[in-house]
């Protein structure tokens, strides 16, 4: 199968993403539905239909098809070839991988889970990178959905293969294709807040890119209590901003911060740069702000320093951003316009 034949699947890996680093690290998709048995002998939906009705004989019709259809499409649909993304709940980052095998059912952690198969070739990829359509697509609050709207098979392969986003333009005398019963966001709604999130990282990373996002995170930290000191444009010694408490910024604890706007995963050079930055400046504690997220070998390494150095990209920005808004200077507030927004929480239907 070719990369611009492929299907693509948005398969989550749980509500809170309970699952998501056991799936990256041992090359599979998984997901819960965990009262379902085995569904290795289904050969289309109508069987696949029958078990869950077996199983839970109390399920209204339009619940059992949902639950059956999202089986259906991970255990009979999905095959070898076809392109799984795995939007991360645990960094602002999107997983996307081939799959590799068969369906099967396996004892994960004493649990009889549904898995595939899956090589993950590129496991931390900004959300950014993708544009606001797909993104919309991929907050589906469905468990498994095809994603096929906005020429979506040809633009996931394209990122897959390291390229950007080529982005959706309708061909003349065309119509934008519909979606599917088990197809993206028109199927079962989408996550709201996660699109309004997502437009406001866009907004961020078009209007405040290099030394610009150093001072958005230097208002951030003055609206929090610290007194700063920002570094000029241009080279910094791996220092973007000298923080501390106390009207000088003299009192402990003294802050060392490093600011990356690129728009990919930081390397552990980055973090292990801030980490001497902050001996030779004999500071208690870092904070690396890298907007593309970090790859894993940096988060595995900052478990080490957990508690002298934090780790931000651009959802912590973003959640600082809201937390101390009111008190930033009214020229960032001018040129990034917020407003609080309350919404009715819809129940997803993750399981």
């Amino acid at each position: 199968m070719t990369a611009t034949t492929s299907k693509v699947y948005l398969v989550r890996a749980g509500g809170d993403g309970e699952d998501e680093n056991y799936a990256l690290d041992n090359g599979l998709a998984i997901i819960r539905f965990t009262e379902y048995p085995s569904l290795a002998a289904a050969k289309d939906y109508d069987a696949v239909l029958e078990v869950v009705k077996a199983t839970d004989p109390g399920l209204k019709p339009r619940a059992a098809g949902n639950y059956a259809g999202q089986l259906w499409a991970f255990a009979v649909a999905m095959q070898p070839g076809d392109i799984v993304v795995l939007p991360r709940k645990l960094t602002s980052q999107i997983a996307l991988g081939r799959v590799k095998g068969p369906y099967r059912q396996d004892n994960i952690d004493g649990c009889m889970r549904h898995v595939r198969e899956v090589e993950w070739f590129r496991p931390d990829i900004p959300r950014s990178v993708f544009g606001q359509d797909l993104l919309y697509s991929f907050g589906a609050f469905m468990t498994v959905c095809t994603i096929t709207r906005n020429n979506a098979e040809e633009r996931v392969a394209a990122v897959l293969a390291g390229k950007p986003d080529p982005g959706f333009v309708l061909s003349p005398g065309k119509t934008p294709k519909a979606g599917t019963v088990a197809d993206d966001s028109e199927a079962q709604g989408y996550d709201l807040a996660l699109a309004a999130n997502d437009q406001i990282v866009a907004h961020i990373q078009s209007r405040f890119h290099g030394h610009a996002l150093a001072k958005l995170v230097d208002a951030v930290l003055v609206a929090d209590g610290w007194s700063t000191k920002l570094s000029p444009p241009g080279p910094d010694g791996g220092i973007d901003i000298f923080a501390g408490r106390g009207p000088f910024g003299l009192d402990a604890p003294r802050l060392c911060v490093q600011v990356k706007s690129q728009n990919s995963p930081a390397d552990v050079t980055v973090y292990r740069t801030l980490q001497g930055a902050m001996q030779s400046y004999k500071a208690e504690q870092g904070l690396l702000v890298c907007w593309g997220g970090f790859n894993k070998v940096v988060l595995n390494e900052a478990r080490q320093g957990h508690f002298t150095v934090r780790l931000w990209e651009s959802r912590d920005l973003v959640e600082a951003i809201y937390r101390t808004y009111d008190k930033l200077p009214a020229e960032i507030q001018a040129e990034l316009p917020l407003k609080r927004v309350w919404m009715l929480v819809q129940e997803g239907d993750e399981t």
